[in-house]
């Protein structure tokens, strides 16, 4: 069953009592906003590392990139070899 609160009769007890209220609203929203800059710092450094690993990654993609050109060019002459022997063989 619900608690019926008192509703104060006085205006002064009315206006005490929601500058109360006001002021708890206030401190809960002080700590919101102290958490949510909390949070946005830490979204930051995630971002941030996130960004990091991104370039890693293009870095890591760039050397690769560079291995099979030259794994390609390789075999291209290895190819042009083998051609020339087996002319040659023929």
């Amino acid at each position: 069953m619900a608690d019926i609160l008192p509703f104060p009769h006085k205006p002064e007890d009315r206006l005490r009592a929601a500058l109360r209220r006001l002021d708890d609203a206030l401190a809960e929203q002080k700590l919101a906003f102290t958490e949510f800059r909390t949070n946005l710092a830490a979204l930051g450094g995630a971002v941030s590392g996130l960004e990091t690993s991104v370039q890693e990654y293009q870095g890591a993609l760039a050397a690769t990139q560079q291995d099979v050109a030259r794994s390609h060019d390789a075999a291209r002459r290895l190819e042009a070899t083998a051609e020339i022997w087996l002319n040659q063989a023929r």
